[in-house]
């Protein structure tokens, strides 16, 4: 059963960090791009990062470069986003997701956790 289990959540203010974690179980690590998502209130769920394993370079969205950095443990099955310098807009709830690196859609995707950024 594929399991994509995100972490790390939470309210801070402006300026803060936090530490985003995703577990990945049941499917070969190895042979995905994984991927983070965001999606505000209102707002439809928006590209935030990526990574594949071994090949190329992480890509992040214009609106977190120089903020979020996206990484992974291949010997843990696991992807994290270190974000740095939050801002309000930066509020949404985050998902973690995977797609083969052959395909363009992303096939499975965690329930989300809250991120919330106050002024």
């Amino acid at each position: 059963q594929v399991q994509l289990i995100e972490s790390g959540g939470g309210l801070v203010q402006a300026g803060a960090s936090l530490r985003l974690s995703c577990a990945a179980s049941g499917f070969r690590f190895s042979w995905y791009t994984m991927g983070w998502f965001r999606q505000a209130p209102g707002k439809e769920r928006e590209f935030v990062a990526s990574i594949s394993w071994g090949a190329g370079t992480p890509d992040h969205a214009d609106s977190v470069k120089g903020r979020f950095t996206i990484s992974r443990d291949n010997a843990q099955n696991t992807v994290v986003l270190q974000m740095n310098s939050l801002k309000p807009e930066d509020t949404a709830v985050y998902y973690c997701a995977a797609r083969l690196l052959s395909k363009t859609e992303y096939t499975y995707w965690g329930q989300g956790t809250q991120v919330t950024v106050s002024s």
